[in-house]
């Protein structure tokens, strides 16, 4: 695994909002890998893991805030915003949990501070319960790294064979119903809107996407499920790193419901409630909501 020489380009229109040069990481799988990594260097980092369907352009202005001070490190999931988006990749959390692991021995990181929103909450905690001397501080937001059985009706459709590959890549079904789904407080801007959807805009660059809702593992048999079991077990491995829960309360899908579960995990956790701020609790809850967080990261 080396540091591919073929970054993705981004284009003018969009540096105006995502003002960075992205570094390209070819994956155990073979696939090539977009990641930010912005402000100084050394063995000490925040990674920022994103969901779906974001991208790391969801971590934007955090990363602008916290670059000048502490390196920041914030990839694209293969299939996702900037990287590869291929045909033959075993699209499963397994993987995405190995890709992560291995741009973190690439990078030569010794201690890594978590931020984690959405699917990037059980990848991140997937590296973190294997390697739980590696973590220092964790900020949680809306995510769950444990099984359950809830899912909105909405996204239980678009799991469905056939239909749901039909709605999710042929009628952009998910990436673009999100951009106002999850807020709540506000809407996005044009500028917005147009830079979430901007990586997903054809059938065959919405695979990623599509292949993330399927690898939501509610069967029991689901390939991902044991994966999934796995991470849970391990996450009082980290019982002692400090946490601070920044949840936006008015979230369609991660309700209050995964807050109580995650305070039951973890029962001494900081939690910043965000009453009238949906999913997507960055974007919704503006400054206020990264203040918060890079108060709790700079903290000494």
């Amino acid at each position: 695994m080396v540091t591919d020489p073929h970054p993705a380009a981004v284009p003018d229109w969009l540096a105006k909002l995502y003002p960075f040069s992205p570094k390209s990481f070819r994956t155990p799988g073979g696939a090539r890998m977009s990641y930010l990594d912005e402000g100084p260097r050394g063995d000490e980092a925040v990674l920022m893991l994103h969901g779906n369907p974001t991208w790391s352009f969801y971590y934007r202005d955090l990363v602008r805030d916290l670059s000048p001070g502490i390196r920041c490190i914030a990839p694209d999931h293969i299939g996702m915003g900037l990287s590869d988006k291929p045909g033959r990749y075993d699209y499963a959390l397994a993987s995405r949990i190995a890709d992560v692991e291995a741009l973190v021995a690439s990078l030569g990181l010794r201690r890594v501070h978590l931020v984690v929103h959405d699917w990037g909450g059980v990848i991140g905690f997937g590296l973190a319960t294997r390697s739980p001397g590696l973590i220092g501080r964790i900020v949680i937001m809306n995510t769950a790294a444990f099984p359950s059985d809830r899912i909105p009706a909405r996204i239980a459709l678009c799991r469905t064979p056939l239909l749901g590959e039909f709605i999710v890549r042929g009628l952009n079904g998910f990436a673009e119903p999100a951009t106002w789904m999850a807020m709540a407080s506000r809407r996005l801007t044009w500028e917005e809107r147009k830079g979430y959807l901007h990586p997903y805009g054809s059938w065959s660059t919405r695979i990623g996407v599509h292949r993330f809702v399927r690898d939501i593992p509610m069967e029991a048999d689901h390939p991902s499920r044991k994966t999934l079991e796995e991470v849970s077990r391990g996450l009082p491995r980290l019982s002692a790193n400090e946490k601070m829960i920044l949840w936006g309360a008015r979230d369609f899908c991660f309700d209050d419901t995964f807050l109580s579960r995650w305070l039951e995990v973890y029962p001494g956790a900081r939690v910043d409630r965000l009453a009238s701020v949906g999913h997507y609790v960055l974007e919704d809850g503006g400054g206020g909501a990264r203040t918060r967080v890079t108060d709790f990261l700079k903290r000494q």
